[in-house]
């Protein structure tokens, strides 16, 4: 599903030879065209592929807002232009970066859109690449491009939940630095905005409440699995429609498919802090029907259901026991032990007597 934009802006970020960054900023918006909105469309679904967002708000406790979150109020009022609102944006965001130890440049797009039932501001700081190819006349030619499919730089408002719920900890959502203070979070400073909702967490506590659901009600291994499967199969389908888990939905095809009597939804409701609908976190689901682990130069991933079937596990002598190896592995296995054989007999028809 294509995104429908209604304003779209650049500002350029670039150090110059003394080291300094300047802002060059553009002063009227880009007109809206089909081009525009494909190019928009590609950015919406790669950040909304992205699996490690993390999501955030504006404090409510201060009088004072940030600059950023009162230019953002004003334009939402309609007390300023979407163009000047950029320029804030944009001056803000250096401030920033002239604190950190970042040298961060590119193009800054600032960009209103609505998808679904929902309006969006994006902003994000895209990487302007060289390209070369090759022209009707057979000569390279070289041209840039902005890199769209890799970008971490970015952070998008829920501008209809802001409005609606202004208490709300995740109508604010960027993608989150995997170690430590990263290159992202600074997207938060200069928003003046505070980390709160955390998907992550929220799909491992819904993993571990499907498993200690299936535990209170002492189900046996096939039903097991049957809920495990159901439960991905939901979550699955939610993160390729780009929709929201549902609690309450969730319950009730746990409770049709597999026949349950005890309510997931009453379970969960009593000893977990889960969000009635919160994003599926892919690296976090998956778990659900897999056994995945590794270290010591080992990467194992498997199926829950071959466990006690193709697979066996001996826990005195910490041992899997694996029939059917995958066929790829099989002919790797088979080549590298003919090779160490044909090695090995050569070597006793040169030794020495």
């Amino acid at each position: 599903m294509n995104i429908s934009a209604t304003n779209i802006i650049l500002h350029s970020l670039d150090y110059n030879v003394e080291g300094v960054l300047e802002c060059t900023k553009r002063e009227g918006e880009l007109p809206i065209s089909p081009s525009i909105e494909q190019f928009l469309t590609k950015i919406h679904s790669t950040y909304q592929s992205k699996t490690n967002k993390a999501f955030a708000s504006f404090p409510t406790e201060t009088d004072r807002p940030q600059v950023f979150q009162r230019a953002l109020e004003k334009e939402m009022a309609g007390e300023l232009d979407f163009v000047s609102f950029s320029q804030t944006a944009v001056d803000c965001l250096v401030a920033e970066l002239q604190k950190q130890d970042f040298a961060e440049q590119g193009i800054l797009l600032i960009s209103k859109y609505s998808w679904t039932a929902s309006d969006y501001l994006l902003i994000a700081l895209l990487q302007n690449n060289e390209s070369v190819s090759v022209n009707e006349n057979l000569e390279l030619t070289s041209s840039q491009h902005l890199e769209t499919s890799k970008i971490q730089l970015v952070t998008r408002i829920d501008l209809t939940l802001l409005a609606r719920s202004p208490e709300s900890n995740r109508y604010l959502s960027f993608i989150k630095g995997r170690v430590g203070r990263q290159v992202s979070d600074f997207f938060l400073d200069f928003m003046g905005a505070q980390e709160g909702f955390d998907a992550k967490v929220q799909n491992q506590v819904l993993m571990k409440a499907v498993e200690e659901f299936c535990e209170k009600e002492a189900l046996p291994m096939e039903k097991k699995q049957e809920v495990r499967e159901v439960a991905f199969d939901y979550c699955k389908e939610q993160l390729k429609q780009g929709e929201d888990i549902e609690l309450a939905t969730l319950s009730e095809q746990m409770q049709e498919s597999p026949k349950l009597e005890g309510s997931f939804y009453d379970f969960v409701s009593e000893d977990y802090q889960l969000e009635q609908n919160f994003p599926a976190d892919r690296s976090v689901m998956r778990k659900l029907t897999k056994y995945v682990g590794q270290g010591g130069g080992v990467s194992i991933s498997f199926d829950q259901k071959h466990l006690g079937e193709r697979i066996q596990y001996d826990a005195d002598s910490d041992t899997l026991s694996i029939k059917g190896i995958p066929p790829n592995l099989r002919e790797q296995l088979k080549r590298d032990a003919s090779e160490a054989s044909t090695t090995t007999n050569n070597d006793d028809e040169s030794a020495p007597f």
